[in-house]
């Protein structure tokens, strides 16, 4: 413990002034930097030192049930955000007797769900020195299980609400899941990296990317679920029919929400226990707790020290993100250019709109695997920056589309499916991940930890951004 301090004393002196030019740094040591517990992000530009009580838990051998708890706690973390994105249909049938509220309530789901994320976000990072991240996850698990549950049962009661009486309620709602997603992301990846093994923080952003795909998935099946109309039923009674299976598929989907949340609580308990084994076996004879343990062996770094370092990436994964909330807002307007009444049931706006969703997480999906492959942008963080304003290209690609049946230049679904929706998905899932990856080569072994808040942060500011800038295309018809 003394060569430890005596360590730290040398680094803090050395360290003090030096400038960090955006460049990569290469080391191949694993000594007493792997011991030192990695620094947590700052909004503010002292940098207080690591205390003498400082304790390290030690790594645990890897574990396949360990990882994929993770991946489930990636699903749930964002689950609530692609829920509010899929159940377009189903909104559009609560609003489709306001005019206004029909054409912005998805601008507004994303504003609401943003604005608040990125505060929940620069709140919690400025308040890590007592945090207790097990009991943020808990907590933002809780309040997911409650909301989603309340969401099911407005399904089939209180359906004389106004629609602007729903838009609040809906709102409301919007804000307490993206208060817990806050809680979710901004406690996961650091109790994720207690147990020492690199591989379980990429379980959580594996599970980010499948819960995109999820919930489209489990939207299309419920749809799909519901008895077909009569062939012989009137306008009216098809309406009425379609209306009865958005309610319905949106009752099992808000539902399903709930599970994903609840069961995730259950596997993640016995992480939790492991946790705090871990903490107790490396404290030895020391009198201080768990908790008290971890908040002593926090060191804090400024975000203005890691703009220096990372600000052209932290540039591209804004620009990235701040493009990309263009889609949601679009995509639940864009329909098959099938026609509604000669259109089998998977080409019908209730099951179409999702599955442009679904389409859109793919290629995410997709573009996130290819970085695990050797094509990935590697010490080119201008190019990224670059490829990240690029991607501008592919918002007034949907005007070609067939834009709520008002017909398209392009009359292809496959068009908009698999040239626009996969691409610009894909291209969101590589560059970000090509940031995100790339951050590490431009810190501090030790920064690392923090890197990544730092550009978390970043992410969640492009996407409230981008989602204010989706107001400028929300009456496009």
């Amino acid at each position: 413990m003394a060569e430890r301090n005596a360590v730290d004393r040398m680094r803090a002196i050395f360290a003090k002034d030096n400038e960090q030019e955006y460049a990569p740094i290469h080391s191949g040591s694993e000594s007493v930097d792997s011991l030192i517990r990695r620094p947590v992000l700052s909004i503010d530009d002292e940098d207080d030192g690591v205390g003498a009580g400082q304790v390290a838990a030690p790594a645990s051998p890897f574990s396949w049930i360990e990882y994929f708890v993770f991946m489930l706690l990636g699903v749930a973390m964002l689950w609530a955000w692609n829920m509010f994105l899929a159940a377009a249909p189903y909104f559009q049938t609560r609003f489709a007797d306001n005019e206004s509220i029909l054409a912005s309530f998805q601008s507004a789901i994303t504003s609401v769900a943003c604005v608040t994320n990125l505060g929940s976000m620069t709140i919690l990072s400025n308040i890590q020195k007592k945090a207790s991240y097990p009991h943020r996850i808990l907590s933002a698990l809780v309040i997911n299980i409650v909301v989603f549950t309340l969401l099911a049962i407005s399904t089939s009661h209180f359906r004389d609400i106004s629609s602007a009486g729903y838009l609040v309620f809906t709102l409301i709602m919007v804000f307490c899941t993206s208060t817990a997603t806050g809680l979710c992301q901004n406690g996961a990846f650091a109790f994720a990296s207690g147990f020492g093994q690199p591989e379980y923080i990429n379980a959580i952003l594996t599970g980010n990317a499948v819960a995109g795909v999820l919930p489209s998935v489990a939207q299309i099946v419920s749809v799909l679920a519901v008895p077909a109309p009569n062939a012989w039923d009137t306008t009216a009674e098809l309406d009425q029919v379609s209306s009865k299976e958005n309610t319905t598929s949106a009752f099992a989907y808000f539902l399903t929400a709930t599970v994903v949340s609840g069961l995730t609580i259950f596997a993640f308990v016995p992480l939790v226990r492991k946790h705090n084994r871990l903490m107790e076996a490396s404290m030895m004879n020391s009198m201080t707790s768990v908790e008290e343990a971890e908040q002593a062996s926090r060191k804090v770094v400024s975000m203005w020290t890691l703009w220096k370092k990372t600000r052209w990436l932290a540039t591209s994964l804004f620009m990235c993100f701040a493009v990309t909330m263009f889609f949601p807002v679009l995509t639940q307007k864009v329909v098959s250019v099938v026609p509604e009444d000669r259109a089998p049931r998977f080409l019908r706006a209730s099951a179409f709109i999702p599955i442009g969703f679904l389409t859109w997480n793919c290629g995410d999906l997709a573009g996130r695997l290819i970085t695990l492959t050797p094509f990935r942008m590697r010490q080119h963080p201008l190019v990224l920056f670059i490829l990240s304003i690029l991607r501008i290209g592919f918002v007034p690609m949907y005007l070609l589309c067939n834009i709520q049946g008002h017909g398209a230049v392009i009359k292809s679904d496959v068009f908009y499916l698999f040239v626009l929706q996969f691409g610009y998905g894909a291209t969101n899932g590589w560059l970000a991940s090509s940031c995100m990856m790339q951050a590490e080569d431009y810190v501090e072994e030790g920064e690392r930890e923090a890197a990544g808040g730092f550009l978390v942060l970043m992410l969640v500011a492009g996407l409230t951004t981008g989602s204010l800038l989706s107001f400028s295309v929300a009456g496009i018809s």
